[in-house]
C-alpha cells in the first residue's frame, strides 16, 4: 500500500516535470529562442571573423601581388644587368641577341599563366616590355663595339618598341602599362637630342596622353604625363644634362617656346572635352593648375634664361593661347576653378610681354590700364575670383611705381583714373559677378580717392595743387549727382576736407602772396557754394 502510493507520487512529479518541459518548449519555440545546448557551442564573434579575413586579405594580397611584383622587378633588372657588360670577344650582336630570346622566353610564360596565374603573368608582360625596350637599347649602348652604329636606325626601332608596348597597354587597357611606357617613349626623346625629333616626339607623347585620358578617363595619366612632358622639354633646354653634358641654356631654337604652348593645349583638350552638365571634379581643378603652372612655368624659364630671346612676341602669344584656353572653358562649360587658372597665367604673360616691350617707368601706366581688361573679362567670367586677385596686382603695381620709378610724375594719374573705371565697370554689372557686398567697388573708390591727390601733388607745380584738388572734388560732386550716388559725393566732400587742409597748412605758409590770395577766395567760394547747394536739397526733402 505505501509502497503503491509512492510509486504514485513519484509519476505525478515525473508528469508534471514532462509537461513543464512541453510549455517550456513552447514558449522557446514561440520566442524563437535557441536550445541551451546550441547556446553553450562556441562560436565566433563578428570581430574576430572579421579581423581573420583581414588577416587573410593582407596575407594573400603580400603573397600573390607584392612578392609577384617585386620578384618580377629583380628578374628584369637582373637580366638588364645582365646585358650592360661588355662581354668582350664575343660578336657584338649576341647579347642583344640573348636578350630577344630571354624576352620570348617572357612573352610565352606571360601567355602559358594567364589563366592559372593571372598576377605573375601581368608583371611577366609589364617585364617583358621594359627588356624588350632595353635589348634594342643595347644594340648601340652599353658596349665600345655596338652591334648598331646608325643611331637614326636605332632611335627608329626604341620608338617601333614603344609604340608596339603601348599597343599592348592600350589593348590590355591598363593605365600602369601606359604610363610605363609613354616614359620609355619621353627617354627615346631625350636619346635623339635633335630639336626636330625631340619636339616631334613630345608633341606626339603629349596628344596620345590625351587621347587615352579622354578615352579611358585615365586622369591620374593625364597628370603624370603633364609632368614628365614639361620636365624632358625643360631637361633638353637645359642642354640635357641626364647625359653627362653641362648645363647650358640657350642652344636650342626659340621655336621650341611654341611647342611648349602645343603641350599646353594639348593636356587642356581631356578636361575642356569633358561632359557639358559634370562638375569639375578634384582631378580636373588638379590637371588645369599643374598644365598651367608647369607649362607657364617652363615658357617663362625658357624665355628669361636666354638673351636676345623675343620676350614680348612669344609673351604676347602664350597670353593669346592661355586666354584663348579660358575663354574655351567658359564658353562650353562654365568652368570656375579652370576659366581663373588659364585667365590668369594669360594676363601674367601680357603682364611680361608689357615689361618687356616699354621702358620703366611707361610700362607700368600699360600695366595699369591692363587692369581694365582683366576686370572687363573678369566680368563676363562672373570671377570673383579674378576681381579680387587682379585688385591685390593692381595695388602691388602701384607700390612697385612709387618704389622703382626715379619721380613720381603725371602718370600717375593713370592709377587713379584706372581705379575709377574699374569702380564704374563693378556697380554696372554687379549682378554678373553675384557679389553680396560693394567690398571691391568701394576699394577701387578708396584707392582713387587716395592716389589721385597723391598724383596731382606730384605733377602738377606747388601753386596749382589745391586748385586741382578743387576741381577734382567738383568732378566727385557732378558725378555723384549724375549717377545718384552717395559714395562720389562723400568722396568729393573728403577731397574737399583735404584741399582745406591744404590751403590752411599749406599754402598759407609757402605760396606766393597772390597765389595764397586766390586760392583762398576760390576754396571759400566753393565751400560756400556747396553749402549752399546742401541747404536748397534740405529744404527740399
Amino acid at each position: 500500500m505505501g509502497a503503491s502510493t509512492e510509486n504514485s507520487s513519484i509519476e505525478q512529479i515525473l508528469s508534471s516535470l514532462r509537461a513543464l518541459e512541453e510549455r517550456i518548449s513552447r514558449i522557446e519555440s514561440y520566442l524563437e529562442l535557441r536550445p541551451t545546448s546550441e547556446l553553450e557551442k562556441e562560436e565566433p564573434s563578428p570581430t574576430t571573423a572579421i579581423a581573420a579575413e583581414d588577416d587573410e586579405a593582407l596575407e594573400l594580397q603580400l603573397g600573390q601581388n607584392w612578392f609577384a611584383k617585386a620578384g618580377i622587378v629583380g628578374l628584369a633588372l637582373g637580366i638588364a644587368f645582365l646585358l650592360t657588360l661588355p662581354y668582350n670577344g664575343l660578336p657584338p650582336f649576341l647579347p642583344s641577341a640573348i636578350g630577344y630570346i630571354l624576352v620570348a622566353g617572357i612573352f610565352f610564360l606571360s601567355r602559358y599563366w594567364r589563366e592559372s596565374f593571372q598576377q605573375v603573368s601581368r608583371y611577366l608582360l609589364g617585364g617583358g616590355l621594359l627588356l624588350l625596350y632595353f635589348t634594342t637599347l643595347r644594340l648601340s649602348y652599353f658596349s665600345p663595339t655596338p652591334a648598331l652604329t646608325s643611331p637614326p636606325v636605332e632611335l627608329g626601332l626604341l620608338l617601333l618598341v614603344v609604340a608596339v608596348n603601348v599597343m599592348v597597354a592600350i589593348r590590355r587597357e591598363s593605365v600602369y602599362l601606359a604610363a610605363f611606357n609613354l616614359t620609355l617613349g619621353y627617354l627615346t626623346a631625350l636619346l635623339g637630342g635633335g630639336a626636330a625629333f625631340v619636339l616631334t616626339v613630345l608633341t606626339i607623347l603629349s596628344a596620345l596622353t590625351a587621347y587615352l585620358c579622354i578615352r579611358y578617363r585615365w586622369n591620374g595619366l593625364l597628370t603624370f604625363g603633364i609632368g614628365i612632358t614639361y620636365l624632358t622639354h625643360f631637361v633638353w633646354t637645359a642642354n640635357n644634362p641626364l647625359l653627362g653634358t653641362p648645363l647650358q641654356f640657350g642652344l636650342t631654337p626659340q621655336i621650341h617656346l611654341a611647342f611648349i604652348l602645343v603641350y599646353a593645349a594639348c593636356f587642356a583638350a581631356p578636361t575642356l572635352l569633358r561632359e557639358k552638365n559634370s562638375r569639375e571634379d578634384a582631378f580636373s581643378i588638379l590637371n588645369s593648375f599643374f598644365n598651367g603652372l608647369f607649362g607657364f612655368g617652363v615658357f617663362a624659364v625658357s624665355t628669361l634664361a636666354v638673351p636676345n630671346t623675343g620676350i614680348a612676341a612669344w609673351n604676347t602669344a602664350a597670353s593669346l593661347v592661355f586666354l584663348g584656353v579660358s575663354i574655351a572653358f567658359w564658353v562650353r562649360l562654365r568652368s570656375v576653378y579652370a576659366t581663373f587658372v588659364y585667365a590668369m597665367l594669360g594676363y601674367a604673360a601680357l603682364s611680361a610681354a608689357i615689361v618687356a616691350q616699354f621702358a620703366m617707368p611707361d610700362f607700368f601706366v600699360w600695366l595699369c590700364w591692363q587692369s581694365i581688361l582683366v576686370i572687363t573679362t573678369a566680368v563676363w567670367f562672373r570671377s570673383r575670383f579674378i576681381v579680387v586677385a587682379n585688385f591685390i596686382i593692381y595695388l602691388m603695381i602701384f607700390a612697385a611705381y612709387l618704389f622703382a620709378a626715379p619721380t613720381v610724375s603725371s602718370i600717375s594719374v593713370s592709377f587713379g583714373i584706372v581705379a575709377l573705371l574699374s569702380a564704374r565697370i563693378l556697380n554696372w554689372q554687379k549682378n554678373q559677378l553675384a557679389l553680396r557686398t560693394e567690398m571691391m567697388r568701394n576699394a577701387y573708390l578708396a584707392s582713387a580717392l587716395l592716389f589721385l591727390p597723391y598724383a596731382l601733388y606730384h605733377s602738377v607745380p606747388p601753386q596749382f595743387v589745391s586748385a586741382s584738388w578743387l576741381v577734382l572734388a567738383l568732378f566727385y560732386y557732378v558725378a555723384g549727382r549724375t549717377l545718384k550716388s552717395r559714395k562720389y559725393r562723400w568722396m568729393a566732400l573728403l577731397t574737399m576736407s583735404l584741399t582745406i587742409l591744404y590751403v590752411f597748412i599749406i599754402d598759407l605758409t609757402t605760396v606766393d602772396p597772390i597765389v595764397r590770395i586766390v586760392s583762398f577766395l576760390v576754396v571759400g567760394s566753393a565751400l560756400l557754394a556747396i553749402s549752399m547747394a546742401y541747404s536748397r536739397k534740405k529744404k527740399k526733402s
